[in-house]
């Protein structure tokens, strides 16, 4: 049998535990609250951000560097570019290959042995269209390029970087200084 004393120690625990609860809840409750306007600030700017970049980039240029896409082989600005000088990202402007690295691989598409500044671009694997492949993305801007494949020049390495035109800005070397890439205009001296 339950005494007085008991069953209001019971009821005294069981209130601190609702209270508990219900303390618990709000924590939660705000935190949630917090995270969702922290979530709308940074999709607005993003969407700012979007709009700012649809804005600036062709149709083409923004479905391949920011929804992954391809372009059409052999129907691209770049593929059978033979001018010296360099190309670089599109959206950041973050140098990435040099038409010194650059040969023509057959495919359609600007193929390099290797980039400019290996710094600025970044490799993940690409499960998608149901093969394993090695994306190419540049890091500032985090835009698609292309990918990486081992067939490549053996003699220089046995890699093809192909990248889509659309996500690449082509620099001659006679406008690398005005451009202020001017540091790159020593790997093409005594080359044209």
């Amino acid at each position: 049998m339950q005494t007085t004393t008991d069953y209001s120690s019971s009821r005294s625990w069981m209130f601190i535990a609702l209270v508990a609860i219900v303390a618990a809840g709000a924590v939660i409750f705000f935190l949630n609250r917090s995270m969702a306007q922290k979530n709308d600030s940074t999709s607005t700017q993003t969407s700012s951000e979007d709009a700012e970049l649809r804005k600036k980039l062709t149709k083409e240029q923004y479905h391949v560097t920011k929804q992954n896409g391809t372009e059409p082989p052999f129907r691209n600005e770049y593929w059978d570019n033979k001018r010296a000088g360099i190309y670089v990202d599109v959206i950041s402007g973050e140098p990435l290959f040099s038409s010194l690295d650059k040969f023509d691989s057959g495919t359609g598409w600007p193929s390099f042995t290797k980039p400019l500044a290996k710094e600025n671009v970044v490799e993940k694997n690409d499960g998608t269209l149901g093969m394993v492949r090695v994306e190419v993305r540049s890091k500032k801007s985090d835009s698609h390029l292309g990918h990486l494949f081992d067939d490549g020049p053996r003699d220089k390495g046995g890699m093809r970087y192909c990248m889509n035109s659309a996500s690449m800005r082509f620099i001659p070397v006679e406008k690398l200084k005005e451009e202020g890439y001017e540091r790159f205009l020593p790997l093409f001296e005594g080359k044209n």
